[in-house]
């Protein structure tokens, strides 16, 4: 009776444990006895447009781990997989995700995600880090931050994935440094905030560096590298992999796979997975690497799945699966222990501005919403464009460049009513723009001073202006090229329809022609 008394308590201990959260010490990761955690992880989520790709507000995401029915479908084949760690794309802050979160504590498998969606993130056509965004990501670091099991988030994918988009960069750091903030301010433990880089030739050394240079505040906390060059049969040499292995041997904060598993040239079916066996086993990787992320469990039209859900709502397996769950459960990484490991690496030098790269190091300020409120309620607009643009090549930005598209619209129509000496029929536009009262509140007149004084400063600055809010430094010299200094066009800033365009043009016309060009 004592021995079977014995069991249940042991049973409901087993039943009730919780993971031990993740922690940070250099550039590994520990369990909370110390022994080093290497990832073992599959991308669990539905194909959704890529991050940084699109803002079409039509685009709709499946929250993968708001689906219960889903996760106890999924959980025991990613158990069987050696899984202790998975990546997801897009969540909904608002949606439950107790019961997933639960499967997965018990099953012992950590998660790490994305803070964007596909139709809410920084596109690297048209980048911005503004009050939306912003209260997007901390969204889903409160939701997701209660669980033990997070170990942290990415504040963008593939933002920056060439030399013509790298000024991206700037934002995608600026909510790097924002959400750590967050993230200190309300939890007591550590969460990592890192960014997740393709493997491009020409600016993979530049933008690894520039995640990683800078203040402690502003830097990411892991880097995570999406690397498909390990393709079938291959080798350290030929993959890459020792060269990359070279590079990060001196980073300063964690380097795994966030994405990996390459399926050419015979797609999903193919894949044999000799890397995986590579990455835990080769120890110039694990002195380096903390493990990686198989790309990915759903089998979809781009053809990387292990696992493919029948009409009838069944997981089958493909036959890649079988591959990976040999080559990952033979892997036995040999780490450190954390208290006898001395961290050695530094933090990087930001790199030089250039053809290839033309982020400035100096950043976009933080979003301020309650800034952006009492700007629309007044009326202080100085330079009408500077006020809202935002150069992350020049590292100039407008006081209220992280303010909401209709916060700066409300900006520019009170500049074109204010030309029109606030004439009757200056602020109508078909019955779909109306005056107000201008109101300068208390607790309003110390923000809005701060912002025209920094607007006084970008509207005739032609290199970077640091302040307090942006962090950072101005890495590029004297006789720069000021790259980027002709700056996007504000039909771009606004996207509220047939009204904006028409209230743009108006503007436009009556303001003069500096309003096209910011």
């Amino acid at each position: 009776m004592k021995f079977s008394a014995a069991i249940v308590a042991a049973a409901a201990t087993a039943a009730s444990a919780k993971l031990e959260p993740i922690t940070m010490k250099g550039s590994k990761l520990f369990y909370s006895n110390g022994t080093q955690f290497f990832m073992k992880g599959v991308a669990y989520q539905q194909d959704t447009a890529a991050a940084g790709e699109t803002n079409d507000k039509t685009t709709k995401y499946i929250d993968p781990l708001a689906d219960e029915e889903a996760c106890k479908r999924d959980i025991p084949l990613l158990k069987q997989l050696g899984t202790n760690i998975i990546r997801t794309y897009a969540i909904n802050p608002k949606a439950d995700h107790k019961a997933c979160m639960k499967l997965l504590d018990d099953a012992g498998i950590y998660v790490i995600s994305d803070l964007s969606e596909p139709s809410v993130s920084i596109n690297r056509d048209d980048p911005k880090w503004d009050v939306e965004l912003y209260e997007r990501y901390i969204g889903v670091v409160d939701e997701l931050g209660q669980y033990d099991n997070v170990v942290g988030f990415f504040a963008g994918n593939e933002v920056s994935n060439n030399v013509s988009n790298t000024q991206a960069s700037a934002f995608v750091k600026a909510a790097v440094r924002d959400t750590k903030k967050h993230i200190k301010s309300k939890f007591s433990r550590w969460l990592g905030v890192g960014y997740a880089s393709n493997d491009d030739v020409d600016i993979r050394e530049q933008i690894a560096d520039y995640f990683n240079c800078g203040d402690d505040d502003s830097r990411i906390d892991y880097w995570g590298y999406n690397i498909y060059s390990w393709c079938g049969k291959s080798s350290m040499q030929d993959s890459g992999y020792s060269d990359q292995a070279k590079f990060f041997e001196d980073y300063s904060v964690p380097v795994f796979f966030a994405e990996y598993g390459c399926n050419e040239p015979d797609g999903a079916a193919g894949r044999i997975f000799d890397e995986t066996t590579a990455l835990y086993e080769e120890k110039v990787m694990t002195d380096v690497f903390s493990g990686g992320i198989v790309y990915m469990y759903f089998q979809e039209a781009n053809d990387y799945g292990l696992v493919k859900i029948s009409k009838n709502g069944d997981a089958v397996k493909q036959k890649d699966f079988a591959q990976l769950q040999k080559k990952a459960n033979a892997a036995k990484p040999s780490g450190v222990e954390e208290d006898s490991y001395k961290p050695t690496g530094k933090a990087a030098t930001c790199p030089e501005q250039s053809k290839n790269w033309k982020a400035n190091s100096v950043l976009p300020p933080v979003p301020d919403s309650d800034l952006c409120d009492c700007m629309v309620k007044s009326r202080s607009y100085k330079k009408i464009c500077t006020a809202i643009n935002a150069n992350a090549t020049a590292g100039i930005y407008g006081a209220y460049s992280m303010c909401s598209n209709e916060a700066k619209l409300a900006y520019i129509l009170d500049a074109y009513y204010t030309s029109q000496k606030s004439a009757a029929d200056a602020c109508d536009f078909k019955g779909k723009a109306t005056t107000q009262k201008a109101e300068s509140q208390d607790s309003c007149k110390s923000a809005l001073a701060s912002a025209s004084k920094i607007n006084e400063e970008v509207a005739t600055a032609t290199h970077a202006v640091a302040s307090s809010s942006t962090g950072g430094s101005n890495s590029s010299s004297e006789d720069d090229e000021n790259f980027g200094l002709q700056a996007a066009s504000i039909a771009r800033v606004f996207s509220l329809g047939d009204f904006a365009v028409g209230a743009y043009m108006a503007v436009a016309g009556v303001v003069g022609a500096g309003m096209v060009l910011l």
